[in-house]
């Protein structure tokens, strides 16, 4: 089903003006945005109850809960490292980087310890080719270890958040006693919200270093292609899974290797720990058996470097059969 069109979308803005003439100091793109996200939210709706999945009504979201808003090509202006928002004011930039490109879009976000920050989208940015290696890799995600690449290395899991349950859990009932609208309250919350920023900081800073490595130091990585909101359905493995960060590993990891000019391909999953990847044998372990012992061929070796092995060999696979193509 389409989404909403430009007209209806310009048609709606004026009629909330009319209702509400405080909205007229609003710039008119961050009203279409508000608008386009409402009409997707209802598509999104509408189209998980066709399907007969668990659809979610949307939620109305008030003057608190509503953090972000877009601007395209006004309503805003960039001088050095000063961001001028009309009606707004202006904010001094801390840049994570140089802006590169062309700005199409800024996308301004506040989190829940009330800081801001600010998106910017931009077309024709030239692409860095930085990996000089031509060595390619297979990497196995795992629990007990974040991963276990092809050539035997292993990098423990962190488990961030395990090892801040224990402060979350006082935070979580400090909260919890404290009257609804007090100053004690806010107080409360902000220290819990400062604890979660804390872990997904540590876990950002991980994965991006992680990722930096292997993008660095390979020309092709391949990679399961891993079904993580089916896996989070698993109620004794769910909050292991969320911890560990698969998919934003591999978001990540396939944003870096754009950049780089490496390539990540993801190859099917399927009985990667099962298969000896020396005889192609098929050898049922359970997932405690953490040593592959093949009784064909005599291999024994690590279970998650076995399975790394197999991915490398159906990702070299993959490629060759994108270049037979491309030929």
């Amino acid at each position: 089903m389409p989404y909403i069109s430009t007209e209806s979308v310009k048609r709606i803005r004026e009629t909330i003006k009319k209702e509400f003439p405080e909205f007229k100091i609003v710039n008119s793109e961050t009203q279409n945005d508000v608008v386009t996200r409402l009409d997707r939210a209802y598509q999104s709706f509408f189209r998980r109850i066709k399907k007969g999945e668990k659809a979610g009504f949307p939620r109305f979201r008030g003057r608190d809960r509503y953090d972000s808003f877009t601007l395209c090509r006004s309503g805003w202006k960039l001088d050095g490292r000063n961001l001028h928002i009309r009606n707004v004011g202006r904010f001094k930039l801390y840049l994570s980087r140089p802006i590169e490109g062309k700005i199409k879009q800024i996308n301004i976000r506040r989190n829940n310890l009330g800081e801001w920050f600010v998106s910017f989208v931009c077309e024709n940015v030239p692409t860095v080719y930085i990996t000089k290696s031509d060595k390619e890799i297979g990497i196995d995600v795992g629990l007990k270890s974040f991963l276990t690449d092809s050539d035997g290395n292993k990098i423990p899991n962190p488990k961030f958040f395990r090892k801040s349950e224990k402060e979350l859990r006082i935070k979580n009932r400090s909260l919890a006693r404290k009257k609804r609208g007090s100053n004690k309250r806010k107080k409360a919350k902000r220290a819990l919200a400062k604890c979660h920023k804390k872990i997904a900081n540590r876990r950002k800073d991980f994965i991006n270093k992680t990722a930096l490595n292997y993008v660095l130091n390979y020309k092709a990585i391949f990679i399961e292609k891993l079904n993580t909101k089916g896996m989070l359905k698993n109620k004794n493995l769910s909050k292991p899974i969320s911890d560990v960060a698969w998919s934003i590993f591999f978001s990540v990891l396939c944003r870096k290797a754009e950049e780089a000019g490496c390539k990540v391909i993801k190859v099917n999953p399927r009985n990667t720990s099962q298969l000896c990847s020396q005889c192609s044998e098929i050898v049922k372990k359970s997932l405690s058996v953490r040593v592959h012992k093949c009784p064909n061929c005599g291999l024994v070796l690590d279970r998650d470097e076995n399975a790394a092995l197999n991915i490398l060999q159906r990702g070299r696979a993959c490629l060759s059969d994108v270049k037979l193509k491309a030929a």
